[in-house]
């Protein structure tokens, strides 16, 4: 069988009862599968004695040792046990914090097996943290004392022997027995290990080398399954023919020539690469990815404006109602004066007005429909959808994104997002979308400049924020919470609004935007803030996306350490959106780690979207930015997208040089890949974007 069918409940193993299967199911390990790709997180290798000499620089011991002495030391008002032990090198002095009981075990003149790792201090060699086991004179040492040994993550009432039993118990009944996933003549080029040797390697290694090599076998498995579900589904794609359309671009040409601006380098290049898609066979499906403020909005209505002129319509989604609006607003000062009609869909709307607006829609009297995710409601229904823009690509579900796609015929399909994708993960998320990139920003755009501020500097904050103020300037404070909760330590959108109002800047108007506010307040809150009759807004990160405000200069986010790289560089592009210059002050917490010192650097000192990216994504992983972690999609066990990279374009080559030149093992009764997909799928392949 393979590795995924492995579906018995834990519980069926000898040994773990109902509290250990509920300290494992905390981790999500239900089932032998489960079990068995729950990785160490490090090894120790034990291999090799180690006296007490050589861990006098902190290096670990392994050793056999005598006990020659108890003694007493103060711990904690009291008194704790202190084992003196003597091996061939010399003497090493084990501190037995909470563990007085141990002096009824490591008696005085017994030899004992010992390993841990301790620090030479007080002249003497001091362990606090080890392990021990009884030395007898004719026997094998244990094996924990003389092979490499796993440590696991741990939850509840589990303790590292207990995993280490219940996988070599697993081993025992099921692994063995396992199939290989790829077939024969893969695994001989790239040097893979059988599945049942690589997990019992990457389990209990017999050398650390070997460890590792176990691991890149597996994880070879992953990334080579993940290519090939996804060129499956781009060959799919490739397959489907419609009669080609021309589109004379008129209109699009007048729309352009109309703006008070020339496009940049990358909108222009991105528009010819859409327009050379709109006129193919296939369907187009393409992702536009450009950092925040680069003009993604302005291309992305020039090419609906393409489908339109040839009598087709666009849809154009956005994940919020304040976006919706925004990309509404815009599409009318640009669109309309040309002709064409465009409207506004979503759920707040009375049901008299929705109801008149899709009849509209299906009698082919709207052009351009902007809206939320009420788009996908199947009652919103097209007289021919030609294009569908989806804004913001990563905040949807991968099936919401496939829906909208099904209410035409093989509509064209434009992806968009601010949140530049890193090349590692365009190989892979994105292997089967053609990628459009606007690297450039429009003209008399200045950087924004970021200060990083500790908690005691938030006056100095203040007070630079009220100097932009006096030059007629507006602000956004940032909170990562909506009001004060359990963790008191942390500053709340609703609890600063107050504060600001009343201590810092009185008489100042202000307001307050987060996700708890009702629809219609909060637009005539924005409303207020772009006419600026309000100057400064206290918000959580709900203005992160679609707030256009040209005379915002100020960007103040506190706890700055607890948003995202990706987050924290968007929210800063909600300011320097005008010719002025603009500043972001990133307050921090005093207990800052040592992660969130390295995330905090990088926003000082780049604004560059796509270095940041990569950073976010070595720092937290890519399932949040490529918008998959909700769909269950990248949940590797052995395969890390950073790590393996080199080892993400073999698989990528290997799977394309099977899809073109060797396709029937695909086709094949026999074939193992076939086999795989259909019974034990590592990936769901309905998950994966259309």
């Amino acid at each position: 069988m393979f590795l995924r069918e492995l579906t018995h409940p834990v519980t069926d193993l000898k040994g773990i009862g109902r509290r250990a299967a509920e300290s494992y199911s905390r981790m999500g390990i239900t089932t032998f599968f489960n079990l068995a790709v729950h990785l160490p997180r490090t090894y120790e290798d034990r291999s090799r004695r180690r006296p007490f000499a050589e861990g006098h620089d902190g290096s670990q011991v392994v050793t056999v040792a005598a006990v020659t002495a108890h003694q007493r030391v103060r711990f904690k008002g009291g008194y704790a046990l202190k084992v003196v032990m003597q091996d061939e090198s010399g003497t090493a002095a084990l501190l037995c914090f909470g563990r007085n009981f141990l002096q009824n075990t490591l008696r005085i003149g017994e030899k004992f097996y010992l390993c841990g790792q301790g620090k030479f201090q007080y002249g003497e060699l001091q362990i606090s943290s080890f392990e021990t086991a009884p030395w007898h004179e004719d026997a094998d040492p244990p094996p924990e004392f003389s092979r490499i040994i796993p440590f696991y993550p741990l939850s509840g009432s589990l303790t590292q022997k207990m995993v280490r039993r219940h996988v070599a118990a697993l081993m025992r009944s099921s692994l063995k027995h396992l199939q290989n996933e790829l077939p024969q003549s893969i695994m001989e080029a790239s040097s893979l290990m059988p599945i049942a040797e690589a997990l019992k390697e990457v389990h209990f290694p017999s050398s650390l080398d070997e460890a590792e090599q176990a691991r890149r076998s597996l994880a070879y498995t992953e990334l080579f399954y993940l290519h090939l579900v996804i060129r499956r589904r781009a060959l799919k794609r490739r397959e489907v023919h419609r009669k080609p359309v021309q589109y004379p671009g008129t209109l699009m040409n007048r729309v352009i020539d109309s703006l008070p601006f020339e496009l940049t380098e990358g909108q222009k290049r991105s528009i010819s690469e859409i327009l050379h898609d709109l006129g193919q066979e296939r369907p187009m499906a393409r992702l536009l990815q450009g950092d925040v403020g680069s003009g993604k909005t302005l291309t992305a209505l020039a090419a609906a404006s393409v489908v339109i002129e040839a009598g087709r319509q666009a849809a154009f989604m956005v994940p919020t109602e304040l976006l919706a609006r925004q990309h509404a607003e815009e599409a009318a000062k640009i669109l309309e004066p040309h002709g064409v009609r465009l409207a506004l869909l979503h759920g707040g709307l009375p049901r008299r007005e929705r109801n008149l607006l899709l009849d509209s829609l299906a009698s082919g009297q709207i052009d351009l429909l902007i809206g939320t995710h009420a788009l996908f409601s199947n009652d919103v229904e097209f007289t021919d959808l030609g294009l569908v823009i989806i804004d913001e690509q990563h905040r949807f579900g991968v099936m919401q994104r496939i829906s909208i796609g099904e209410k035409g015929t093989y509509p064209d399909m434009l992806y968009m997002t601010a949140t530049p994708i890193p090349r590692t993960l365009t190989m892979t998320i994105f292997g089967d979308l053609d990628i459009s990139t606007i690297d450039t920003m429009p003209p008399g755009r200045k950087p924004v400049i970021t200060h990083l501020a500790s908690q005691k500097s938030r006056e100095r904050v203040y007070k630079a924020v009220m100097a932009e103020f006096n030059r007629g300037r507006q602000a956004y404070f940032v909170y990562p919470r909506i009001e004060q909760g359990e963790q008191s330590g942390l500053k709340d959108a609703r609890g600063m609004h107050e504060y600001l109002s009343q201590k810092i800047f009185p008489g100042v108007p202000a307001g307050l935007i987060h996700s708890q506010v009702p629809q219609e307040e909060k637009e005539q809150t924005m409303d207020a803030f772009k006419r600026g009759s309000i100057v400064y807004l206290a918000a959580t990160s709900v203005i992160e996306v679609g707030v256009h405000v040209e005379n915002a200069t100020c960007m103040v986010i506190e706890h700055a350490e607890r948003f995202g790289l990706s987050a924290l560089h968007q929210l800063r592009g909600r300011v320097g959106r005008g010719k002025d210059q603009a500043y972001a002050f990133l307050i921090y917490s005093d207990d800052l780690t040592d992660q969130g010192k390295r995330r905090l650097k990088i926003m000082k000192e780049t604004t560059d979207g796509f270095r940041i990216a990569e950073e976010d994504l070595n720092i937290r992983g890519p399932g949040d930015i490529a918008g998959t972690r909700q769909a269950g999609f990248i949940q590797f066990s052995f395969a890390d997208l950073v790590r393996d990279i080199q080892l993400l374009k073999e698989t990528l080559q290997a799977v394309l040089r099977i899809l073109t030149d060797d396709p029937g093992l695909l086709k094949n009764e026999h074939s193992v890949l076939r086999e795989v997909l259909e019974k034990a799928p590592p990936f769901k392949e309905e998950l994966i974007d259309q």
